[in-house]
């Protein structure tokens, strides 16, 4: 008897229902998770390509400041973050032009 309830097969219809859930869950969260930040990483890359001598950035660790050589070539820009004061940073930790970052505030 107690072989017979754990044989007992599922009711049909169920595991269509569990594969269109899980798709529709995959699409609501391609479309409002993955789909956006690929589009910033799109903009953020796009701004990256475009830096030109003398643009004002800021970091990704709050530091502002004006880029005075594109190391063409190289992975790193220098940038001014004061008068006479030149640091070397990789290029990946640009973010935001400073205009644009008090804009959005």
């Amino acid at each position: 008897m107690l072989f017979n309830l754990l044989d007992a097969a599922p009711a049909p219809g169920m595991d269509y229902t569990m594969i269109i859930m899980l798709v529709a869950m995959f699409a609501i969260l391609y479309f409002f998770m993955i789909r956006p930040q690929q589009k910033k990483q799109k903009e953020i890359q796009k701004f990256r390509n475009s830096l030109t001598v003398g643009s004002k950035v800021i970091t990704a660790g709050g530091i502002y400041g004006t880029v005075k050589d594109l190391n063409n070539g190289e992975n790193y820009i220098s940038l001014e973050i004061a008068k006479g004061v030149t640091i070397q940073i990789d290029r990946n930790y640009v973010f935001a032009d400073t205009a644009q970052a008090t804009q959005t505030k």
